[in-house]
């Protein structure tokens, strides 16, 4: 595929870009409107300020959150080209939708070396329609406001989407420099990772990591299951989980994924379980064999934080996706904490695979650059170890 280093050296000055990035970025809910982790918007700075710099007039488009199709102020991005421009030190045009007359007129007036926001690409159906029709008449109005296309948005490549899918397929096209870097890390975890190769699981439910469990299984010396999924599992083994999140209709499948393992899925010896789902609650650390009925467990305890870190610390190969517990909580983050700290001092290559555990990097204040890589897409992550083809990828590489 063509990287956006072949586009540079072709020149930009003048010509106008659409970069589909993955601005995607989580809300304080206490405070509508101000966001709580940017990191999706650091991410793709170098991919704009490559641009920009070069005299690029750049257009630059994605989603927030999941609107049905329609214009919703609680999805609107102004606040992230705000921000955006913050991180820029420049300013960024806001346009007030993504092809209507304030688009238009904002693509119309963009100076060489000016940023250019279209509002949330989900406000119009066309963006996600299965319908090739519909979502090809979205990309072709998409297209026209520009001479080339970048994809910088690994957070999405794995939605056959408007932007992602069809745009590129109207306009020449390039691979941004944290698209190129994304695949590059997980070619290389999925098809020749170092061994030993410890991989950490966390998150609500084994439903969604099961394709995943699935596909790195055979590949893994140890796979480390914490969060809400690993209460099921637990189950499987023949342990009452209280009131802990629980698939009932995935404990046959967790048994028989233990089956499989033959030792290598480690699971938790002990959890913090609370009285309810709150900060303030009740709460102790117990035996996984002794989680009273009345009680959820909503982290791993301090014996399964040291067992997990020391199956992690002779890795040369660890990827983590998911957190140990609600790390929102403070009572409840010492396991992804714990967990999170021993994956920084291995001898080896780390990847923190996007999603809840990035997020749980920078709100727990730890280290960025302790790890090998932090991805910005959790399910494309997820979809790549599966072995899945990613349509953004598939449609950079025609």
């Amino acid at each position: 595929m063509k990287t956006l280093d072949d586009l540079l050296g072709e020149g930009v000055s003048g010509r106008r870009v659409f970069v589909r990035a993955d601005l995607n970025v989580p809300f304080d809910k206490a405070n509508p409107g101000v966001i709580s982790d940017d990191g999706r918007a650091r991410a793709v700075l170098p991919t704009l300020i490559a641009l920009r710099d070069a005299g690029a007039r750049v257009i630059v488009a994605s989603h927030l959150g999941r609107p049905k199709g329609a214009p919703d102020p609680a999805f609107t991005l102004a606040p992230v080209a705000a921000r955006l421009g913050e991180l820029l030190g420049s300013s960024v045009v806001f346009a007030e939708d993504t092809v209507g007359a304030s688009a238009s007129a904002a693509v119309e007036a963009l100076e060489d070396g000016q940023v250019l926001l279209l509002e949330n690409l989900r406000f119009n159906k066309g963006e996600t329609s299965k319908d090739d029709a519909e979502r090809g008449a979205f990309a072709d109005e998409l297209a026209k406001f520009a001479d080339f296309y970048v994809d910088d948005a690994f957070g999405a490549v794995h939605r056959k989407h408007a932007s992602v899918y069809d745009v590129p397929a109207r306009l020449p096209h390039y691979a941004g420099g944290l698209v190129l870097k994304e695949v590059e890390v997980l070619k290389k975890v999925s098809e020749s990772p170092e061994q030993p190769y410890v991989v950490v699981l966390g998150g609500s439910k084994v439903s969604d990591k099961l394709a995943v469990i699935q596909a790195l299984l055979p590949k893994v010396d140890k796979l480390l299951v914490g969060g809400g999924m690993c209460f099921t599992f637990l189950k499987a083994q023949g342990h009452e989980v209280g009131k802990s999140l629980l698939e009932a209709e995935m404990i046959s499948v967790c048994a028989d994924l233990l089956e499989q393992a033959d030792g290598r899925i480690v699971l938790p010896v002990d959890v913090v379980a609370a009285t309810e789902f709150s900060a303030d609650a009740e709460h102790d650390v117990v035996d996984v064999s002794d989680i009273p009925a009345d009680r959820l467990g909503l982290d791993i305890g301090p014996k399964s934080t040291a067992l997990f870190a020391e199956a992690v610390a002779g890795a040369k190969t660890v990827f983590w996706n998911g957190p140990m517990g609600v790390f929102e909580l403070a009572p409840f983050a010492a396991g992804t904490r714990g967990v999170a700290e021993a994956i920084t001092k291995i001898d080896g290559f780390s990847v923190v695979g996007g999603g809840d555990s990035a997020a749980a990097v920078r709100t727990l204040g730890l280290d960025e650059t302790a790890f090998g890589h932090i991805s910005t897409g959790g399910g494309a992550s997820l979809e790549y170890l599966e072995g899945k083809t990613l349509p953004g990828v598939a449609a950079l590489e025609k």
